[in-house]
């Protein structure tokens, strides 16, 4: 496993001490609350939308198992990319893999919309795993033949089939999931396409 590398490290602080403050703020006021909520990005229909959103919905983090999932995937296949690619390349990829995902996101949201406008209005996107997507596509493409050892089930898997899984579990879900979907399948499909992009045009 490769040393955690500065890029990645700064990443997974940022997200942890957003995290942790919200959780330990929201609670003390109402105010607070929803400044907190403020930060995810709520459909551009929705009254509730800020142009700001667009950047801080993805430090934000909806519970425990949504932050740690992301950032145990960035620790481990992060520093690979950023070791490979340097941190400034790694860290564009990363912030354009995020681009991607709320881009393909809200342009299906879009095609919803006119039948479900009611739902867009209170249900906000947010999350990294957009970037993180990103990142496991660059890493299937940079390491195509690294085996990596899967949680559940425990088994090993190369960095291709990682990477092409991932994303086809995202078009599955995405498209048989409903209007408002509480998890953004399809922006992860979003930012894994940018991230292989990146890696495998631009920014090798």
């Amino acid at each position: 496993m490769q040393r955690i590398t500065e890029g990645v490290k700064n990443l997974i602080i940022i997200n942890v001490i957003v995290f942790f403050a919200k959780v330990t703020l929201s609670g003390q006021s109402n105010e607070l609350y929803v400044f907190f909520r403020k930060l995810a990005l709520f459909f551009p229909a929705s009254e509730y939308f800020a142009p700001y959103q667009l950047v801080t919905h993805f430090f934000m983090h909806a519970d425990m198992s949504h932050l740690a999932f992301n950032m145990l995937a960035l620790f481990f296949l992060g520093p690979m990319v950023e070791a490979k690619i340097g941190m400034k390349r790694f860290l564009i990829l990363y912030f354009a893999s995020a681009v991607g995902a709320f881009a393909l996101h809200l342009g299906f949201d879009y095609y919803q919309y006119f039948n479900h406008p009611e739902v867009f209005e209170v249900v906000p996107m947010l999350g990294a795993s957009g970037a993180i997507f990103g990142v496991v596509a660059a890493f299937g493409a940079l390491f195509p033949e690294a085996r990596l050892m899967l949680l559940f089930p425990p088994i090993p898997v190369k960095g291709k089939y990682l990477a092409l899984i991932a994303v086809g579990m995202g078009v599955l879900m995405g498209l048989m999931s409903p209007a408002g979907q509480q998890v953004a399948h399809l922006a992860h499909v979003g930012g894994a396409i940018v991230g292989y992009l990146y890696v495998r045009y631009i920014g090798n």
